[in-house]
């Protein structure tokens, strides 16, 4: 196997050296006059550096506050008043239900609670004239005008009086509740904003049925955002609050400076990723943007790093261009390892002291002469 490996690097070898136009031993002569001249290549020495230990993940910018809007009342949405994009108020009408059951059902307890008022009144007065006769019927007994139990009766009556007010009370403060409750229901009917924002997500149409608990839009605070994301359990273990992050942002070609706020401390258990919050600080940012970022987990050992347009990459190989004392570029295999903010460590391959063309690789040829 090891033998079928060398042979194939060869080949390789072989073909790449074609394919930069060297012409054999006519390229190999360092010093030949004959040597293309190259102008306009940068070339720096390398250099051993300490490599930053970076650890590069995804993930999705979401608003800091966002709030979903959902139904609490089965209905059809018979007004709709915004689409995604709209901006809108704290308290903003969003959308309008026709409750019919719900209506109907508030109407009969509005309806209950009138008519458990009526019995109340109708206790009450009861209770009154209960109450003068047995005062009536007392200074009689105390005459001996009326016998004793004539007397009774009147107290008796006079308690079954008192007992009606208190059911009546009772079933008037029920009756009551049940309409309080049902006007909260049909309040539900009409839709308004918690919060001011953007609408994001809506989830409805104009004729939609809805159902308890149904989401129905989702508003995203404007102004303040974050990068959600989904670390890993390797990662999330050596990573703090305030540990520094660089974000890029494709949509917007930018890349910032920013550090971990939050680490939510449980696990998704199916991904069995973390999600850190980081907090971004740049206008233009919207919800749903992709980011990358590149955590910052202190530095390794000392290594070489190269810009990431020095190497070059030619289908399972990767080289450079190392240029000798006479200027001469010859192309170098090595072995490369992670990105780290805009280079490359250079695992093996290359020496500390030796020169490499690090702007213009794509102009230079084997053998040939930079300046």
């Amino acid at each position: 196997m090891t033998r079928f490996s060398n042979l194939l690097a060869v080949t390789l070898w072989a073909a790449i050296l074609a394919g930069c136009g060297g012409k054999g031993p006519e390229a190999g002569h360092g010093g030949s006059s004959s040597a293309p001249v190259v102008k306009g290549i940068q070339v720096e020495t390398v250099k051993a550096v300490a490599v930053p230990d970076l650890m590069e993940v995804v993930g999705t910018v979401k608003a800091r506050t966002s709030a979903v809007v959902s139904a609490r009342i089965p209905g059809t949405v018979t007004v709709l008043k915004v689409r995604e994009g709209d901006r809108v108020r704290k308290g903003q009408l969003l959308a309008r239900l026709d409750a019919q059951e719900t209506g109907a059902t508030g109407a009969a307890a509005v309806a209950g609670s009138d008519e458990a008022q009526r019995a109340l009144d109708e206790a009450q007065a009861r209770k009154r004239l209960a109450d003068v006769t047995f005062d009536r019927y007392q200074r009689l007994y105390k005459e001996q005008a009326v016998t004793r139990q004539e007397f009774d009766t009147k107290q008796t009556e006079q308690e079954v009086a008192a007992q009606g007010v208190a059911r009546a009370q009772a079933r008037y403060r029920q009756a009551r509740e049940g309409a309080r409750a049902a006007s909260r229901m049909a309040d539900y009917a009409t839709i308004v904003a918690p919060i001011s924002g953007v609408v994001t997500v809506k989830q409805v149409d104009l004729g939609s049925t809805v159902f308890p608990a149904q989401p129905l839009m989702t508003i995203d605070s404007e102004g303040s955002y974050q990068l959600e994301l989904a670390l890993p359990e390797s990662l999330a273990t050596r990573a703090n609050v305030q540990t520094p992050v660089q974000v890029t942002l494709d949509a917007l070609k930018v890349t910032l400076s920013a550090r971990i706020a939050e680490i939510v401390p449980s696990a998704d258990p199916q991904s069995r990723t973390f999600i850190a919050k980081v907090p971004l600080d740049r206008k233009g940012v919207t919800s749903g943007m992709f980011g990358r970022a590149s955590i910052s987990l202190g530095s390794t050992a000392s290594g070489i790093l190269l810009p990431e347009h020095a190497v070059v990459e030619r289908g399972a190989l990767t080289s450079v261009w190392v240029v000798d004392q006479s200027n001469i570029a010859r192309m170098r295999l090595v072995k490369s390892g992670k990105s780290v903010g805009g280079k490359v460590e250079i695992l093996s391959g290359l020496s500390d002291g030796e020169r490499v063309v690090v702007s213009g690789a794509e102009k230079v040829s084997e053998g040939a002469k930079v300046e």
